[in-house]
């Protein structure tokens, strides 16, 4: 009796033993994998040859990506092709190609890929996940709320000045004796953001703020790892802007106190450098005024420590994921709708042909003739339509906070202690916790 098709495979299924089912299964993985990804007609960038399902993965440094993404760059060349995790990506590298996705192409290339870990958070409201009409909306709202509250005018310079004076008593009280300075330059820097938000600030040994602060910086940490609208909707609602707020504090928290961070560290690490700094705000300022943005022009040799610390520091070594819209072509290979995009800032502020000595810290790199000089290939707050929405308050918060520091203050190592730059990674490379000692200086 011959029995139909249909009943004897579901029978010899049953039958087969447990190996040979979980290997009929990941053969059927790999093949749709595989027929998945072989698209003939595609021309796509170059990249190494990844394994079946997994891609790339076990390429990657997931401690230190940018020692993985820099040698792929080496090999590959300017655009390359990866597969990790379930996504396809292109990396480019270099100023045009950067300036074509970011600038040429912003229309194709403006929006946030859905991560689970980001869509669980977030649920692509806010300012940093958000896309299309929402993120339009939300954008325009938030700088037109932060020039009311005095972006760019004269109120938010003194709301900075003020912070300033706190965060350097909170640094008097160490009495010169080390101290992570984490959590105090974290806290005066989340206090600007405070005073804008809430209509105040949070004093240094508020226990509830710290334990907001010390969550804060898990989620970045978090953050970092593995793991279209209708044209008439309207995406304002207190949901959106509770998210709002929480992009607020993790983008404007955590990159300029990063950065402030990786200041000091630099300076107990380049002594001479840090004494050029104060002997130019002692003749041009002294110690008996405030810094004010105003100084900033006759402070040249300040500013472009400010600037060569964002550009060593390269907290944000790869911009922000974009993800494309359409299909596109990028430098004649084809970019299929949904590649991610990375751009490499990291290679674009170490490269020999921008910078005189790109693996050093050397302020003269914004120099020239002793004025400061702007740089087109620093990239530190990206470019386009997701431009930085904060680059003009960090810029602002970055140099009053840094110029009232070293005016006031010596920073130095430890005795018999060797600092270095190891780092974090998170949603920032993040210098790793370090103690430091901050010595009154006496005029």
């Amino acid at each position: 009796m011959q029995l139909p098709l249909g009943t004897v495979l579901p029978s010899l299924w049953e039958r087969a033993p447990l190996q040979t089912l979980l290997l009929l299964s990941a053969i059927l993985l790999i093949l749709a994998q595989y027929l998945k990804k072989r698209r003939p007609h595609l021309n796509y960038p170059p990249g190494p040859p990844g394994l079946p399902i997994v891609g790339n993965f076990f390429q990657m440094d997931f401690k230190n990506p940018k020692i993985t993404i820099q040698k792929l760059t080496r090999e590959y060349g300017n655009i390359y092709y990866t597969y990790v995790g379930g996504y396809n990506f292109i990396m480019v590298t270099g100023l045009p190609l950067i300036k074509e996705v970011l600038v040429n192409q912003d229309n194709v290339f403006i929006d946030r890929p859905p991560f689970p870990i980001h869509f669980h958070i977030f649920q692509s409201h806010g300012l940093i996940m958000s896309n299309g009409q929402e993120w339009r909306q939300q954008r325009r709202f938030a700088l037109m709320t932060l020039r009311n509250f005095g972006l760019g005018k004269k109120t938010l310079e003194d709301r900075i000045q003020e912070e300033a004076r706190y965060l350097i008593e909170a640094i008097r009280e160490e009495k010169g004796q080390p101290f992570d300075p984490h959590f105090q330059i974290n806290n005066a820097v989340s206090n600007i953001i405070c005073s804008i938000t809430f209509g105040h600030r949070f004093d240094y040994h508020d226990s509830h703020f710290r334990e907001l602060l010390k969550t804060l910086d898990d989620t970045t940490v978090l953050l970092g790892s593995w793991e279209c609208q209708d044209d008439i909707h309207y995406s304002f609602n207190e949901e959106n802007l509770v998210f709002c707020t929480l992009d607020l504090f993790l983008a404007g928290t955590e990159t300029t106190s990063t950065t402030l961070r990786w200041a000091l560290l630099y300076m107990a690490l380049y002594p001479e450098i840090q004494g050029k700094i104060q002997a130019e705000i002692d003749s041009v300022i002294g110690q008996s005024r405030q810094p004010t943005m105003a100084d900033k022009e006759i402070l040249p040799y300040t500013n472009a420590a400010v600037h060569e610390v964002q550009r060593m520091g390269d907290i944000i070594p790869f911009n922000v994921i974009r993800v494309a819209t359409v299909d596109t072509k990028v430098a004649g290979y084809d970019v299929p709708k949904g590649t991610l995009l990375m751009t490499n800032l990291t290679a674009l502020h170490r490269d020999p042909k921008e910078w005189a000595t790109p693996e050093t810290f050397n302020p003269e790199h914004f120099l020239e003739n002793g004025q400061f000089k702007k740089r087109e290939s620093f990239l530190p707050f990206s470019i386009g339509k997701r431009v930085c929405l904060g680059e003009q308050l960090a810029r602002a918060e970055l140099f009053l906070f840094f110029t009232c520091l070293l005016q006031k203050f010596t920073f130095q190592a430890p005795p018999n202690t060797q600092l270095s730059l190891d780092f974090r990674v998170g949603m920032t490379v993040s210098p790793a916790s370090y103690q430091i000692c901050a010595i009154p200086r006496v005029m």
